[in-house]
């Protein structure tokens, strides 16, 4: 069971020639996660479609390069998707056809803008969580923001991850597959209780609740029943609503997150610990975090009027 799309291993795709089955194998050996499987897959399938469904084995180095320009230049595709595009084109050329580094790797630049993530204040993430009436959406909401989680990790859990003894919350596979623990609000472990109570589901935390009868007995049974989780779509369109009813520049499950990490910040929180709570490998993807607080500042120019204080005149 998961949440949002499935992903179906692309080794039981109906593959268009040998060469693409031959890179479902070759992805397969390389990577455990179906999500990046898929994704590889899918870049080299729209680069076949852009050479009329040609056989992506028999294209030239300037066919490649051409098609780059395409997606970059007409098709304004973002750095993240032009690097993907990057990587699956290396991985089939140059790593399973053995054809060499071609020199259209190195001339591609993909550098993200320099722009900050949106965060929302806690008046706002509190007005935000307030304007969600139904409580199967309120809740995992409300769970992101309070434990920095990711969409996937939070509508993922099962209550075989729920530590409420020793209030901790266990993330399996988390991005990179890693898994982590960490720790579960006492307010946020009880609402949690509260919830399962309603659906009883046998596994899942965040049950998919399917169409039909809204009563709470009939949604209860459809959701104890339930053989998925809740679609990650679900979560992501409610916000886009509450956005616009509230005016807020941006809200998404992951600015929930982004709002997470610089509260914390904010709150004095040291920056190696929010950086296991997010789950992040690198220091530096959680240094961002220092940009969006207003602490660092303020603490920086009360140091330097102590260093001003007792300098002659």
């Amino acid at each position: 069971m998961r949440s949002g799309k499935m992903y179906p291993d692309p080794l039981h795709y109906d593959h268009l020639w040998p060469s693409m089955q031959r890179f479902a194998e070759f992805l397969a050996l390389r990577y455990d996660s179906l999500r990046t499987r898929h994704s590889y897959y899918r870049q080299l399938r729209l680069l076949c479609e852009h050479f009329g469904s040609a056989d992506p084995a028999l294209l030239t180095e300037d066919q490649l390069r051409a098609y780059l320009l395409h997606v970059k230049t007409v098709r304004l595709w973002k750095p993240k998707t032009m690097r993907q595009a990057l990587a699956t084109a290396h991985a089939f050329f140059s790593e399973m056809l053995d054809l060499g580094r071609w020199r259209v790797f190195d001339e591609v630049k993909t550098k993200d803008p320099d722009s900050l993530p949106p965060v929302l204040t806690r008046e706002q993430v509190r007005a935000l969580l307030q304007s969600i009436r139904l409580r199967r959406y309120r809740t995992p909401l409300k769970l992101i923001y309070c434990c920095g989680l990711r969409l996937s990790e939070c509508l993922n859990l099962t209550i075989h991850d729920i530590l409420g003894s020793e209030h901790k919350l266990r993330i399996r596979a988390g991005k990179g597959g890693k898994d982590r623990v960490i720790p579960l609000p006492a307010a946020m472990l009880r609402d949690l209780r509260d919830y399962y109570r309603f659906h009883r589901h046998p596994l899942l935390i965040f049950p998919n609740a399917g169409r039909g009868d809204n009563t709470p007995g009939a949604l209860a049974r459809r959701m104890h029943a339930a053989t998925s989780t809740m679609p990650h779509n679900s979560l992501q369109r409610l916000l886009v609503l509450a956005r616009r009813e509230l005016n807020l520049p941006d809200a998404t499950p992951h600015t929930l997150r982004h709002s997470f990490a610089t509260h914390l910040i904010e709150g004095g929180a040291i920056l190696h610990t929010v950086q296991h709570l997010l789950g992040h490998t690198y220091l530096n993807s959680t240094e961002i975090y220092l940009h969006l607080t207003h602490r660092s500042e303020q603490q920086a120019m009360r140091l330097m009027a102590e260093l001003c204080a007792d300098l002659p005149r």
